[in-house]
């Protein structure tokens, strides 16, 4: 399961811009990965939750946004959303194609509970 391993190199850009922003708490957290990483979100989710314990992120859900594999042909230059994975252009019928999309994973965005203000503030006499 991959997974963890994906969930291992999340918790520690997600903890430096909770750090970085001034998060109290991370509540939330969205990924967008593409189909060819095959991920099975619900164990992502899972994995997430168990390397989030004891951080700032403990109880934050995760949500992943599935990004499809798009492909551009060498030979026409068509480009395609590839279904199935069938790698053949559909106007040409060549499979000489280069990958758009579908391969990244990215930390799209992130929740946070802003942190308490310790310092108070006074009005001008």
């Amino acid at each position: 399961m991959h997974e963890v391993s994906l969930a291992e190199q999340l918790i520690g850009p997600v903890l430096a811009a909770a750090a970085q922003y001034g998060g109290e708490r991370v509540t939330a957290v969205t990924v967008r990965a593409g189909a060819l990483q095959q991920i099975v979100p619900g164990s992502l989710a899972l994995a997430f939750e168990a390397v989030a314990l004891g951080t700032l992120a403990e109880g934050a859900t995760l949500t992943v946004e599935t990004v499809p594999v798009t492909a551009r042909c060498r030979r026409c230059d068509a480009e395609f959303e590839v279904e199935a994975f069938c790698f053949l252009c559909p106007t040409c019928g060549v499979a000489d194609v280069a990958t758009l999309t579908g391969n990244e994973l990215l930390l799209a965005s992130l929740e946070l509970e802003p942190c308490e203000s310790t310092s108070s503030t006074t009005s001008p006499s």
